[in-house]
C-alpha cells in the first residue's frame, strides 16, 4: 500500500512561483513512475507533469511547458514541481499520483495508468 501526502500549496500572485512536494511512503518508490494531475473547480482532473522511477524521462502538459518542472529524490522518496511563471489559470488542486503496476518506457500521462493518488493540496494564484 502506498501512500501519498501532497505540500506546499498555497496562495501566490500572478508571475510567482511554488514547489510541491509529494512525500511516499509504503511500497518500493524508486520503481514507481509519478505524476502530479490538478483539478480547477467545475472541471476534470488534467495530466500537469510525470517522471519515470529513473527520472530519465518526463513529459509535460502543454500548459505548463516551460514553466513547471517534475523531479524527484529517490534518497528522500519525494517527487517535487516546481513550478514559475504562475498564471491564475494555474488555480487548482494539484494532486500526486504514483505507478505501481508495473514498469512502462515512458513518463505516463493518463490518470488510469496510475495507481495511488494523494488528498491533493490546493494552488490559487490572484490575479
Amino acid at each position: 500500500q502506498v501512500q501519498l501526502v501532497e505540500s506546499g500549496g498555497g496562495l501566490v500572485q500572478a508571475g510567482g512561483s511554488l514547489r510541491l512536494s509529494c512525500a511516499a511512503s509504503g511500497g518500493t518508490f524508486f520503481r514507481h513512475a509519478m505524476g502530479w494531475f490538478r483539478q480547477a473547480p467545475g472541471k476534470e482532473r488534467t495530466f500537469v507533469a510525470a517522471i519515470t522511477w529513473s527520472g530519465s524521462s518526463t513529459a509535460y502538459a502543454d500548459s505548463v511547458k516551460g514553466r513547471f518542472t517534475i523531479s524527484r529524490d529517490n534518497a528522500k522518496i519525494t517527487v517535487y514541481l516546481q513550478m514559475n511563471s504562475l498564471k491564475p489559470e494555474d488555480t487548482a488542486v494539484y494532486y500526486c499520483a504514483a505507478r505501481t503496476r508495473g514498469w512502462i518506457p515512458r513518463a505516463p500521462i493518463r490518470g488510469d495508468e496510475y495507481d495511488y493518488w494523494g488528498q491533493g493540496t490546493q494552488v490559487t494564484v490572484s490575479s
